[in-house]
C-alpha cells in the first residue's frame, strides 16, 4: 500500500458554520488499494469532511490533492468526474425501478430519442460483472435484499473511472451474512486498486476490513494508525477522548442488592438489522445505564422497549407479567415514559406553548375525547415549572424559544405528571449548558430515590458512572458486559467496549 504515492491528500482542512468550527485543520491521506476507516462519535466531523471532499460544502481553508494535483469540487457531480464516488447508508436508488433502470438512470442509451432497453440491460450486466454479481437486471430493485441493493448502489457508483469509493455506514442495515457478502466485494475492489474510505461504528468490522484507521473528535484529527498496530482499547480512548490511566472511579462501594423483584425484565429482545438479542433488568429505585459507542445499539434498545420500533424476538416483563408493547401508545398505557435523544425533532413541539407540551403525554393517555380542562393544564404546568426550575416567564411561551436545557426539562415534566413506572432517558443532557446539566443529573438522582425505575442512555462516561447503579455495555449491536458496584467506572466501561 505505502509503496505507491497517495491518491488523495487533504491538508489542514477547515470548515466553519455560523458559531461552529466543524473541521479544524484536519489532515487525511488515502492510498490506492487501501481500506481506510474514518471513525468518530456524533459531531466529530466525519460527515462534514466527506461533504467537503465531495463538493457539497466549500472548505474555508486547507488543500485537497488528487494524484498530486489540487482539486476544488463544487458539487458531487464534479467529484464523480474526478473519480470520487460516495455510497450512503440509505440506499439512494429507486426500489420501484428495475436493477437495469437504476444502474443506467440518467444515462440510458438512446436512439432517436428513445431508450434502447436491450442496450440498457446489457450495460447494467456489464457494470455488475466485475463485482461478481449475477442478477436478473429486469427485476425490481426493491425485490432484492438490502445487501444486494447496497451492492447495486456500489456498482452504479463505480461506473466510469473511479479512484476513490466512500462508503458511509454501508453495513448499518445488514445482518452478519450480508456483511460478509459486502466485505468480499470490497476486498475485490481493493485488489483492483480502488481506494476505499470506510465510515462505520462497528469495531469488529473495522478490524476485519481496514488497513488504516483515522479518528476525528470535535472537528480535529486525533490520530491515524495502521489497524494492526492500534489496540482496541487505545482506539476507544481516541474516540471517547479519555485515557484509562487518567479516569477515576465514581464509586467505591460494593453493589447494593436491589429490593424486591425487578420492575422491568427484557429477555433476548432484538430486531433484524437493528439489534441482536439483549437481556437486561431494572428494579424500582434503580438507575441502569446503557453504555457503548455510537451505533452500539443503545438507542435501539430503548426504542424497542418503548414500541417506537417493533421487536421481532424476545419478551418484556413488567412487574413479573409479560407485556406485548407494539406502539408508544401501548407503552404509555403500561406506565412507560421516554425522553428521546433528538429532542427538537422527536421531543418538543416547538410552536406549542410550554403548557401544551407538558400536558401532551397525559392527554394522550386519557384519550382526546377526555380533554384535560384548561384550568387543570395551567395548574399542572405552573407546578412543574416551579418544581423543575424551568426558566420561562409563564406557561404560554412557545417551547421552541427556550434554551436546550429548559426544553429538556419540559420533556421530563411531560412524563413525570403521568407518574410512570419506568423512565427511559436517551442522552438527557446532550447539548445543554453546565448549569442545566447539573440540575437534570440532580433530578435523576431524586427520581431514583423516590422509587422510579430509570434506564439511562449516555455517551458521557462521567455522567453515566455518576448516577448508574449498574451499567450494561453494548458493542456492535449486542450486549458484551454488565458492570456493578465498584466496577461502575469509566475505565471499566472502556475496557468492556474494547474487549
Amino acid at each position: 500500500m505505502t509503496s505507491l504515492p497517495p491518491v488523495l491528500t487533504l491538508t489542514g482542512i477547515t470548515k466553519r458554520f455560523p458559531g461552529v468550527l466543524a473541521l479544524d485543520g484536519v489532515d487525511f491521506d488515502l492510498y490506492p488499494g487501501e481500506v481506510h476507516a474514518l471513525l468518530g462519535e456524533n459531531g466529530a466531523g466525519k460527515s462534514t469532511l466527506i461533504k467537503v471532499l465531495t463538493g457539497l460544502y466549500r472548505r474555508n481553508g486547507g488543500a485537497m490533492r488528487l494524484d498530486g494535483a489540487e482539486i476544488n469540487p463544487r458539487s458531487p457531480q464534479d467529484a464523480q468526474a474526478l473519480g470520487i464516488s460516495t455510497v450512503y447508508q440509505e440506499v439512494n436508488l429507486v426500489p420501484t425501478l428495475t436493477v437495469a433502470e437504476n444502474l443506467t438512470l440518467g444515462r440510458q442509451p438512446r436512439r432517436l430519442g428513445l431508450i434502447r432497453w436491450g442496450a440498457a440491460r446489457a450495460e447494467a450486466e456489464a457494470l455488475l460483472k466485475p463485482l461478481g454479481l449475477s442478477l436478473d437486471v429486469g427485476r425490481l430493485l426493491g425485490s432484492y435484499s438490502i445487501a444486494i441493493q447496497q451492492m447495486v448502489a456500489i456498482a452504479r457508483a463505480l461506473a466510469g473511472d473511479v479512484k476513490i469509493l466512500i462508503l458511509d455506514e454501508p453495513t448499518a442495515s445488514l445482518d452478519t451474512h450480508e456483511v460478509e457478502v459486502l466485505f468480499d466485494l470490497l476486498r475485490r475492489l481493493k485488489a483492483r486498486g480502488i481506494a476505499i474510505v470506510f465510515v462505520t461504528h462497528f469495531l469488529d468490522q473495522v478490524y476485519a476490513l481496514s488497513d488504516r484507521i483515522t479518528v476525528l473528535r470535535n472537528g480535529k484529527r486525533v490520530g491515524t494508525a495502521r489497524a494492526a498496530d492500534l489496540p482496541r482499547r487505545e482506539l476507544v480512548q481516541w474516540m471517547l477522548g479519555q485515557h484509562v490511566d487518567a479516569v477515576t472511579a465514581h464509586r467505591s462501594a460494593e453493589a447494593k442488592a436491589p429490593d424486591g423483584p425487578p420492575r422491568l425484565v427484557a429477555e433476548g429482545i432484538g430486531k433484524r438489522h437493528m439489534l441482536e438479542s439483549v437481556d437486561l433488568s431494572v428494579h424500582a429505585g434503580e438507575v441502569v445505564g446503557l453504555a457503548g459507542l455510537l451505533g452500539s445499539g443503545r438507542s435501539e434498545t430503548v426504542e424497542l422497549l418503548f414500541g417506537a420500533a417493533r421487536r421481532d424476538r424476545g419478551r418484556v416483563l413488567l412487574d413479573g407479567a409479560a407485556v406485548d408493547i407494539r406502539s408508544p401508545r401501548q407503552a404509555i398505557r403500561h406506565g412507560f415514559a421516554f425522553c428521546p435523544e433528538d429532542r427538537k425533532h422527536h421531543g418538543i413541539v416547538a410552536d406549542l406553548s410550554v403548557r401544551e407540551n407538558i400536558i401532551l403525554a397525559l392527554q394522550a393517555r386519557q384519550g382526546w375525547l377526555k380533554r384535560v380542562p384548561h384550568a387543570t393544564q395551567q395548574a399542572i404546568a405552573a407546578e412543574m415549572i416551579d418544581a423543575l426550575g424551568i426558566r420561562t416567564p409563564d406557561g404560554e411561551k412557545p417551547v421552541g424559544q427556550l434554551s436546550g436545557g429548559n426544553q429538556q426539562k419540559v420533556i421530563l415534566a411531560r412524563w413525570l405528571i403521568t407518574h410512570p413506572k419506568l423512565l427511559l432517558l436517551d442522552e438527557p443532557t446532550r447539548g445543554i449548558d453546565v448549569g442545566a446539566h447539573a440540575e437534570i443529573m440532580t433530578l435523576i438522582r431524586k427520581l431514583c430515590a423516590e422509587g422510579m425505575a430509570l434506564l439511562l442512555v449516555s455517551s458521557e462516561l462521567e455522567e453515566i458512572t455518576a448516577v448508574a447503579d449498574r451499567v450494561v455495555v453494548l458493542r456492535d449491536r449486542r450486549r458484551v458486559a454488565e458492570l456493578t458496584g465498584a466496577g461502575v467506572t469509566e475505565a471499566g466501561i472502556i475496557e468492556a467496549i474494547a474487549q
